[in-house]
């Protein structure tokens, strides 16, 4: 009998021990870091650059009926600088202008400032400057400088090359020393360009 007793106290004893033995402590796991999101600064416009741009246009001079179209290809140089979003640049380029009613060439040269708007890879922008054109239309030596304005926007395939379009216009008064003799001209051209 006092087996039986020992033995049943050991047995609560142990019952006892491990209802109320040890239990590892709870570890909460650390929260997980706050991550910004990621904001996109932009792509670095600034520096040298070149290429070659192709493109089309019409031709309308005010006091003959009609316009004329042309096709211009050519060069362009220019700087960029970039203040964070906004970029400001500076471009000489020069066109060869291959007029559908004349057998002969023009040149068309244009020195613009160019101000645009850093949306990482792509850069739309606003143009303005000075053109010169000299062309022999037969009866009129056209040879005058005018404004010219326009909008373009650049896409960087990689950082150093980049393809674009560009709507351009200008407006030449009096050409050929002919008072009167209006020149307005739009073009549309494709470029690409290589940054140094």
């Amino acid at each position: 009998m006092k087996f039986a007793l020992a033995t049943t106290a050991a047995f609560l004893a142990a019952g006892t021990a491990h209802a109320g033995g040890y239990v590892a402590p709870v570890v909460e796991p650390a929260p997980a870091p706050v991550v910004a999101p990621v904001v996109d600064a932009g792509s670095d416009w600034s520096g040298f650059y070149a290429g070659l741009q192709y493109g089309q246009g019409d031709g309308e001079l005010s006091s003959l009926d009609g316009s004329t179209d042309f096709d211009a290809y050519g060069v362009h140089a220019g700087y960029n600088r970039d203040f964070g979003r906004f970029v400001l640049g500076g471009e000489l380029d020069y066109n060869r202008l291959d007029i559908d009613t004349v057998d002969e060439k023009g040149d068309l040269a244009r020195l613009r400032a160019r101000a645009g708007y850093d949306m990482g890879r792509f850069l739309p922008y606003v143009t303005l400057g000075a053109a010169r054109v000299s062309a022999d239309l037969g009866a009129v030596d056209l040879k005058e400088t005018a404004f010219t304005y326009g909008i373009g926007g650049e896409f960087k395939v990689t950082e150093r090359v980049s393809v674009g379009a560009e709507y351009t216009r200008q407006d030449f008064d009096d050409v050929g020393d002919i008072d009167g003799l209006n020149l307005d001209t739009d073009m549309v051209q494709l470029r690409a360009s290589f940054r140094f």
